[in-house]
Order: structure tokens, then C-alpha cells, then sequence
């Protein structure tokens, strides 16, 4: 098999991982786009080190070692990037990525008697009183 195939695939993986890292707003599914970024850079790991393979007699297969190390750093990268994304959707109701950035840089919507930066000193109890409730 020519190395082109498998190097096309990986390409084309990659640039689908890519768009979804990009476009995608769910953290979910921006973890999986990763994943698929992986998978491509595994692919070519493999697909390199069996094209080098047929040049030497005595090899490491160093590419399929290193493609190992890539498929145990992305399974620990997907249980705590889920176990965060579970952690954010539990406090913060949603795990859309624009409303967490929102709410992180203090872009909350106008409420009743506030400005959009929220510091009118009536806004202090009300976060008291939210905490309150909760606990």
C-alpha cells in the first residue's frame, strides 16, 4: 500500500477535527473533534512507521510506541476534560462554550435596576441570597 492513502485519510481527519475544534460551540463535541485530531496524528504515526520499517531491517517501531503514549495521554485528556465539562454543566447549567465565556468575562444580560457590569451595590445581596438558597 502507497503511504499516499493513509496520509490523505490522516489529512482529512485532521482538517475535520480542526473545523469542529473551530466551529463547534459544545464542549462536548469539541472534545470529541480533538479526539479525531488525535486519531489522525496516530494514523500517521503507524502509517510512517511502517513505511520506514520496509527501508530497515532492524527497526524500533517507534512510531507505533509513540502512537501507544498518544492513545494513553488522549484517554486521561477525555476523562478530565468530561469530568470539568460535567463539574461547569452542574454549576453553570449549560455547557455551550459562547454562554461560559460570556459569564466569565461579566457580560451578563441587564436585569432590573443594574448596568451590564452588575455594580450597583443591589446586586451583592441577591448573590448572598443565591448562596444562601443553595446551601
Amino acid at each position: 500500500m502507497h503511504l499516499a492513502y493513509p496520509a490523505v485519510l490522516s489529512a482529512l481527519l485532521f482538517c475535520t477535527g480542526l473545523y469542529g475544534v473551530l466551529a463547534r460551540r459544545n464542549a462536548i463535541l469539541v472534545l470529541m473533534s480533538v479526539e479525531l485530531m488525535l486519531n489522525a496524528v496516530n494514523l500517521n504515526l503507524v502509517a510512517f512507521d511502517a513505511w520506514l520499517s520496509r527501508a530497515a531491517l532492524d527497526t524500533l517501531h517507534s512510531g507505533q510506541a509513540l502512537t501507544l503514549f498518544t492513545i494513553a495521554i488522549a484517554a486521561a485528556e477525555i476523562g478530565i476534560g468530561l469530568a470539568i465539562v460535567l463539574a461547569v454543566y452542574r454549576n453553570r447549567g449549560t455547557a455551550h462554550i459562547d454562554k461560559l465565556r460570556d459569564t466569565a468575562e461579566g457580560h451578563e444580560p441587564d436585569g432590573p435596576g443594574g448596568d451590564a457590569h452588575g455594580s450597583d451595590a443591589s446586586a451583592i445581596p441577591a448573590a448572598g441570597e443565591k448562596a444562601e438558597a443553595t446551601a
